[in-house]
């Protein structure tokens, strides 16, 4: 790359969320200035949360130390942005710094889950509107993205690799005013995970050079990295097609076939409204709905995703060497509750990889009454959700009309709500009830029968779908 001269201070900004080592890449650049006979100031920005809370690095290099009159990188004065994290890097403060027509920005477009979702389990990540922000302040010719979480994890078995990746990739780009022998040198001085560190800034710059190159190395290592086309929404036809394979592979063929014949009555019934249920909105609800209480998660299906090739695969892919694996489970049959009458989970060991095996083999026990979990009474229950959700449905669409359409849509999207295991699923599915029966008041309906609640008795097993 052709690196940038030095007739000015260069400014540069690193921004990411704190234990990730976003501190660490402003100091590795500072000590690469030093390395080089150069001057350089670094200003931390970490607030009070400095693990998972917004960090910045403000690092200033120059010729000479008396050219430098502010350790903070001034308002639109940032050459380079490195964004270790895009929701930081479209803050209000990182924004600022960015100058349209001056500064690069090469930012991690991976997701990372922030405390706003777990305060709000509806948060969508803001992809389009953060990614759109720093395009416009900096000028989106001047912005590169690459989802470098999720390769360098597969490529390093570490997302702690993340934030030297970004650097190494800022470099080969030519925004990052030092010789690489600098950098490498400041990695060794820095005398953590040399080597680690050294290869992930490599494959940085690997990726800016030819990404769909090491997007194919990423896939080869491990399952982290994929190509994925978040534009095109998948037609109805794809998504009930994906959710009949997952069933099938969760239960049986039958079982598949049953969510398939369900959807379609409903398809069949929206058409019939002309152009009022010409986008299908209703039947799309009723495919992600009714596929999500069907494929309910119970021992058989932990069993089926542990015993799968893909995660032994991804396992493989992300450590190496002697390792054990410990599972965290509370078996309803074995664990001890806690003084709320809650479920306690416990340590198993290694050995609960072929116990998973055989457990998922006998998947076809479910439902039925030779099934020894299926007496529990939260089974019961996530059974009669699917024969209550399948009810209701079928009572509205023989009353579907026009005006009443919307209405019926927000029906079927009640099970939305229903999230989590155990007592914490219970009280989220108490709260679905109660906003189902007042929106099924508002169409003239009787509530749908609540499904039995653990205190029941058991029903012998019968399977309500």
């Amino acid at each position: 790359p052709v690196l940038p001269g030095l007739a000015q201070p260069y400014g540069i900004l690193v921004t990411g969320v704190g234990g990730t080592g976003v501190i660490t890449i402003g100091q590795i650049i500072a000590m690469a200035a030093h390395v080089e006979g150069r001057a350089c100031s670094v200003l931390d920005m970490s607030g009070l949360a400095q693990k998972g809370g917004p960090v910045m690095s403000h690092v200033r290099v120059a010729e000479d130390a008396t050219h430098i009159h502010s350790t903070r990188v001034g308002t639109g004065m940032a050459d380079l942005v490195i964004g270790c994290d895009v929701i930081v890097t479209a803050g209000r403060d990182a924004l600022s710094r960015m100058g349209e027509g001056r500064t690069h920005a090469a930012v991690n477009s991976t997701q990372m889950p922030t405390a706003a979702f777990v305060r709000n389990p509806d948060w969508q990540f803001p992809t389009a509107s953060s990614e759109g922000e720093i395009a416009q302040a900096c000028g989106r010719d001047n912005l590169s993205l690459v989802d470098a979480g999720r390769i360098a994890t597969a490529l390093m078995g570490d997302a702690i690799a993340t934030n030297m990746f970004m650097l190494g990739y800022a470099w080969q780009k030519g925004w990052v005013p030092l010789s690489e022998a600098a950098l490498l040198r400041a990695i060794e001085l820095n005398a953590l995970q040399v080597d680690f560190n050294k290869q992930a800034f490599a494959w940085g710059r690997v990726a800016a050079h030819d990404v769909e190159f090491v997007l194919n190395a990423a896939g080869r290592n491990g399952t982290s990295a994929q190509v994925i086309d978040f534009k095109r929404t998948p037609s109805l036809d794809e998504l009930v097609e994906r959710r009949v394979a997952f069933l099938t592979d969760y239960q049986n063929a039958a079982y598949a076939r049953s969510y398939r014949d369900f959807v379609e009555q409903v398809r069949q019934r929206e058409s019939a409204l002309g152009e009022a249920g010409r986008g299908l909105k209703l039947s799309r609800a009723v495919a992600n709905y009714l596929f999500k209480l069907m494929a309910y998660k119970d021992e058989y299906e932990v069993a089926r995703l542990h015993s799968d090739p893909a995660f032994r695969a991804k396992i493989a892919g992300m450590f190496e060497g002697d390792y054990k694996l410990r599972f965290h489970l509370a078996p309803p049959l074995l664990a001890r509750r806690d003084e709320k009458g809650h479920l306690r989970k416990q340590a198993f060991g290694s050995w609960m990889m072929p116990a998973f095996g055989v457990l998922a083999r006998l998947r076809f026990l479910r439902g039925t009454a030779f099934d020894p979990f299926g007496y529990t009474g939260e089974r019961r229950q996530e059974r009669a959700l699917i024969g209550a959700y399948r009810d209701t449905l079928m009572r509205l669409l023989s009353q579907l009309t026009p005006a009443n359409l919307e209405q019926v849509i927000a029906v079927a999207r009640v099970p939305e709500g229903i999230r989590g295991y155990g007592h914490v699923k219970e009280r989220h599915l108490q709260d679905a009830k109660l906003k189902e029966a007042a929106l099924l008041a508002q169409l003239g309906q009787g509530s749908s029968q609540a499904p039995q609640s653990p205190q029941s008795p058991p029903d012998g097993g019968k399977q309500a779908a």
